[in-house]
């Protein structure tokens, strides 16, 4: 069992526990029953809080503030951990969140969280300064009528065109992994001028380095 998992990992002493797993709130169940540091590495389409971490760095390096810009949050809503973590740390930061997707992929009661949704590109990237792209997760998708990969892109897929709706200056990120021409065009993806996906990549480095330092540094403060 997870439980016996647990007791072992815990009689090896280790400093920091970093898990992923597909049950949701899993993270802090097992930071409960063991003294180690717990990081959440993703729980099923609950949380993915370093991930979110890495975007505010990633943002912050290029516009220098959170306060005022205008994020928009594209695909596969529904099911994305990462979206959520996204939409908690940056709407406390100071930014506006705007969401968007088909009906099916954009949760009913995602408005408690004080984002704006919209149904179609053109509007939800209205003045927004960056765009950030999500795939299908189609191993989590059940029950839910969805359109080919052709029609997605056609409606939500970020190309150079889509992405004029936005600001001149707007930047696309996206965590990965892509499925290029599904949510976004691979020339843009590519397009240093324009993706900050590599630039994510590398802030990702940072952030858990810092986190594991921070950790491991302070275990009396955040183990148990």
């Amino acid at each position: 069992t997870l439980l016996d998992t647990m007791t072992t990992i815990n009689s090896m002493s280790p400093d920091v526990l970093i898990v992923r797993h597909p049950e949701e709130g899993i993270s802090k169940k097992i930071s409960k029953t063991v003294k180690a540091c717990v990081i959440n590495a993703g729980d099923g389409s609950h949380e993915h809080p370093t991930q979110a971490l890495l975007d505010a760095l990633t943002i912050k390096k290029k516009f220098r503030k959170f306060k005022g810009l205008k994020i928009a949050i594209c695909g596969d809503i529904k099911h994305s951990r990462v979206a959520r973590s996204n939409i908690e740390i940056l709407s406390t930061l100071g930014c506006s969140i705007n969401v968007i997707g088909p009906k099916s992929l954009i949760p009913k009661d995602i408005q408690k969280l004080g984002v704006n949704i919209f149904y179609n590109m053109k509007n939800g990237l209205k003045k927004c300064d960056i765009v950030m792209m999500l795939r299908i997760q189609k191993e989590r998708i059940v029950g839910i009528h969805m359109p080919n990969e052709k029609e997605y892109f056609k409606k939500f897929g970020l190309d150079y065109k889509k992405l004029a709706y936005a600001k001149k200056n707007a930047f696309v990120m996206h965590p990965g992994p892509m499925n290029r021409g599904v949510e976004i065009d691979s020339k843009l993806a590519d397009d240093i001028t324009r993706s900050l996906i590599q630039e994510q990549v590398t802030m990702g480095v940072a952030i858990r380095m810092a986190c594991l330092e921070i950790l491991i540094n302070n275990r009396d403060k955040y183990g148990n």
